[in-house]
């Protein structure tokens, strides 16, 4: 789930990097949580 989270928040960063031009400060807010949840991924690891 954390791994779906983060390439969704990646996809939204390239997004709002090339196509939108939001705000310097939303884009690496939104590249931050994906990095963290690629971090919670491997770290909690599947507990299915």
């Amino acid at each position: 789930m954390f791994l779906i989270l983060a390439v969704v928040l990646l996809v939204l960063w390239v997004g709002g990097f090339f196509v939108m031009h939001i705000s310097s400060f939303a884009i690496h807010l939104l590249i931050l949580f994906a990095i963290i949840s690629v971090i919670l991924n491997f770290v909690t690891g599947r507990r299915a």
